[in-house]
């Protein structure tokens, strides 16, 4: 198991503080200051949270703690918590194409512009994006809409329209969604 790994950025009391208990936590601990941030960031994953005293807007992943003295166990309690923040955020966001896909919220994402998706919009892409063939109609209806394939039905083409005219109203894209002869794909 990979250890996430803890920041502590110019706070050298509470590196200390921590680094007395370190035994006892299920994080790393690193000592960071202005000089060896920046070769420490290259070497991040997700699994980091950077703890300091101020707000430096250019840090991801931070946790601030102004209001001290603050108790040990409910210090260790809030790293805890970001911690489990971070990494359901991170996994809630997928490449999806040039497109972010935030599976939380149900919005798609590309240069700063955002669409709410329905749930069965996300998981139509979702499925698509999964797969590196063309998916046909009835294996869609099948696994996205859990409808037999003897069913006649447009949903399918009827959602696939709708998606792509709201991607194209927004992001002005004519091929995040092709149809193929196979079937349907994400460019």
């Amino acid at each position: 198991m990979i250890l996430k790994k803890l920041i502590i950025y110019e706070f050298d009391a509470l590196f200390n503080i921590l680094n007395e208990i370190n035994e006892n936590l299920n994080f790393n601990l690193i000592k960071s200051d202005k000089k060896n941030f920046q070769s420490l960031k290259k070497d991040l994953t997700t699994d980091y949270l950077i703890l300091s005293k101020y707000d430096k807007t250019s840090f991801v992943n931070q946790l601030v703690l102004p209001n001290l003295p603050i108790k040990i166990n409910k210090l260790i309690e809030l790293i805890n918590i970001e911690f489990l923040k971070n990494h359901f955020n991170t996994q809630s966001n997928i490449n999806v194409g040039g497109y972010i896909l935030n599976l939380n919220s149900r919005e798609i994402t590309k240069n700063n512009k955002k669409l709410d998706l329905t749930e069965r919009e996300t998981n139509l892409i979702i499925y698509l994006n999964k797969s590196q063939i063309p998916i046909s109609i009835g294996k869609l209806q099948k696994e996205v809409w859990e409808y037999g394939n003897e069913l006649e039905t447009h949903t399918v083409e009827t959602h696939i329209y709708r998606l792509r005219k709201k991607i194209k109203e927004i992001f002005n894209d004519d091929n995040f969604l092709l149809s193929k002869k196979d079937g349907y794909t994400i460019n």
